[in-house]
């Protein structure tokens, strides 16, 4: 891969001269905690058979000179080389996380060059070096070689994980946190982090598997722990708006960010065609738009026209009684991006997270939530990411029955769907389904820009289609009077769809909808519609500005109230390889003026979702009371007969 115009080169030639550094660390030296607690930590075991593997052995003056023989040093070489219980060969395993870890080195080492360069730090260096440095200047220069340290812990962790990403198996193992995470300077920084994922090496790494995956493990956790303490550090700037590409191994660093593998994960799903999903008129068609809004993304600017003309659906919750059908929506949508993608030659990522994600060691269920996210963010890939049975994944805040773990997904996938460092490039979609989303925490349900009512089948003739459907063609059953699948003709069910929301479904809003226009008149202006919106909100306080977010932006996807043609996902030269700026007035010019029907209809549809959830929470609060009564009153008859 080329670069792209916001991006500069890591030279291979700056890596590489630092290898010998990198080969030296690897070697042996001593460290001794501050703040990790100091363990006993028995040195590697030697084999007693010949000794015919290759040593690294440094080359840098000052660095190494001799093999430490203090508990406490660190000797990752033969740390590795222990893991397969003295084998006298080096396993492949074995070379790939050493010359991961050289590789990893280097690079970090390398990255922190370049930012000293960028920044003052070299010079004062020079100048600390020379005996010279400045009083005035020795506060600017602790805080450089803080943000060095930073900057080198990072790109070494981003780079290990990247490395090894490629090498690991289902084996997975828990490390405990990472703690000697030092910041007085880039170089003391690596030999912390190196002894103590020695010490974890130690005590997880008993084969070639738990060897990978403890070092890729450990990377990850290290990578978001110097990501936490850059947040508040200054000097930081020109690492964190640079993008960096490492072209001999496909990296590209982009300041605190991790870097995942572009590449496609191989879908074993059963995709569904859009005419095999019976009902459902407006998810449907809105997961059709979606679906090619994705791939007017444009790899070069990384940046999405839909993003910045508005219309994007970043996120979206899909609702419905079980059996509606919201597994063969994700079936239909997901099905529909692989085809685009493969004939673009995009990469394409999906992932769905799921229960088993949840787990009882502390921080590891929001690491997964987090991994779950970063890896669909990924720039380089369209991602699609699902949440199915949300409400079962995700804590709702308050709630005694919710785990330590469903409370720090709900935390991080708060923070990730609109946080302060919520950036939507427009590459990826996140869709959160449930059969009940009343149990999800309000916060996190009003971060669904979208809402896809998936109510399936609804008219005599979406139970005939979906009949035919299921039944296939095996038997000999005449169909009678009926146009099959026309029913199902997408742009009449929708508009149809949409015109039932001029008035509010749900009892409790019909009523305040109508008060309202008894007393202003028809919703036909921004002041009237303001009323409308206010006296929904006295109705049901939850209704908040989050909620107006949403329905304007969903005002925005009908002004986009148009499908990509189909030519253009077929030949990629007419749209989809075009530069950004052609893809950019091509959209404009199929943009559609937003009406008063359409933004009354959008409040609708969106108050509709809000009262039907909070109607059925308000139910189950009150049954779960009646439930808690009755066992009282129980206990205490109970009581009362065995006293008597």
């Amino acid at each position: 891969m080329s670069l792209t115009t916001d991006q500069m080169e890591l030279r291979e030639d700056d890596i590489r001269k630092h290898y010998p550094a990198a080969e030296a660390l690897l070697a042996g030296f001593d460290h001794v905690p501050r703040i990790a607690e100091a363990r006993e930590v028995s040195a590697p075991e030697r084999s007693t058979g010949i000794g015919t593997r290759r040593r690294f052995r440094s080359t840098t003056p000052g660095l190494v000179t001799k093999r430490s023989t203090r508990p406490d040093g660190v000797r990752l070489i033969e740390r590795i080389e222990a893991a397969d219980a003295g084998d006298v060969l080096t396993s492949p395993q074995q070379a790939t996380v050493m010359q991961a870890l050289r590789r990893a080195l280097s690079i970090s080492l390398a990255a922190a060059e370049t930012y000293g360069e960028a920044t003052p730090l070299a010079e004062l260096k020079r100048a600390n070096l020379a005996g010279d440095l400045a009083p005035a200047r020795k506060s600017e220069f602790t805080e450089l070689l803080s943000a060095e340290a930073l900057v080198t812990l990072h790109v070494f962790a981003n780079a290990l994980a990247y490395l090894l990403s490629s090498h690991l198996s289902e084996v997975s193992v828990e490390l405990g946190e990472v703690q000697e995470v030092l910041t007085d300077n880039g170089m003391l920084a690596l030999h912390g982090a190196l002894w103590e994922l020695d010490a974890k090496l130690a005590e997880h790494a008993s084969d070639d598997a738990r060897l990978v995956a403890s070092c890729s493990d450990f990377a990850e956790q290290l990578m978001e722990k110097a990501a936490l303490r850059a947040q508040n550090a200054p000097h930081l700037a020109s690492f964190t708006d640079a993008v960096w590409r490492v072209e001999a191994d496909d990296l590209t660093l982009r300041g605190f960010v991790p870097a995942t593998r572009a590449k496609s994960t191989t879908l074993t799903m059963a995709f569904k065609k859009p005419n095999e999903v019976v009902g459902n008129h407006i998810a449907k068609y809105q997961a059709m738009k979606l679906s090619k809004m994705l791939m007017a993304y444009d790899f070069e600017r990384h940046l999405n026209p839909f993003a910045e003309l508005g219309g994007f659906i970043f996120t979206f919750m899909g609702d419905g009684k079980p059996g509606t059908g919201k597994t063969t929506l994700i079936q239909m949508m997901a099905g529909m991006i692989n085809d685009y993608c493969q004939n673009a030659g995009y990469p394409f990522r999906y992932q769905n997270l799921s229960t088993d994600n949840i787990d009882s060691y502390q921080g590891k269920s929001g690491q997964n939530a987090k991994a779950f996210i970063n890896t669909i963010l990924d720039p380089a890939v369209i991602g699609f990411g699902t949440i199915d049975d949300i409400d079962q994944l995700a804590g709702k805040r308050g709630d005694r029955q919710s785990s330590a773990g469903q409370l720090e997904i709900t935390a991080v996938l708060m923070e990730s769907f609109a946080g302060a460092n919520t950036v939507v490039r427009g590459n990826c979609t996140f869709g959160m389904f449930s059969n009940y989303p009343e149990n999800v925490d309000d916060a996190l349900r009003q971060r669904a820009g979208a809402r896809f009512l998936v109510d399936g089948p609804q008219t005599r003739e979406d139970y005939i289609d979906i009949l035919a459907l299921l039944m296939g063609n095996n038997h000999e059953i005449p169909l009678g009077d009926h146009a099959l699948y026309a029913a199902q003709e997408i742009k009449t069910a929708v508009a149809a769809s949409f015109e039932g929301h001029n008035r509010p479904h749900e009892d409790s809003l019909r009523a305040v909808f109508d008060r309202v226009r008894d007393e202003v008149g028809e919703l036909d202006t921004i002041a009237r519609m303001g009323t409308y919106l206010k006296a929904i909100q006295q109705a049901d306080e939850r209704f908040t500005g989050r909620a107006i977010k949403n329905i304007t932006d969903a005002v925005k996807v009908r002004a986009m109230d148009f499908e990509l043609p189909d030519e253009w996902m077929e030949n990629p030269d007419l749209f989809l390889f075009r530069d950004y700026d052609t893809k950019k007035a091509m959209i404009a010019d199929l943009r559609v003026p937003i009406t008063t029907d359409m933004v009354l209809q959008e409040i609708n549809r969106y108050a509709d979702s809000e009262f039907r959830y909070a109607d059925k929470s308000d139910e189950a609060a009150i049954e779960a009371m009646v439930r808690d009564y009755g066992r009282t009153e129980e206990a205490k008859r109970r009581y009362l007969e065995t006293k008597s």
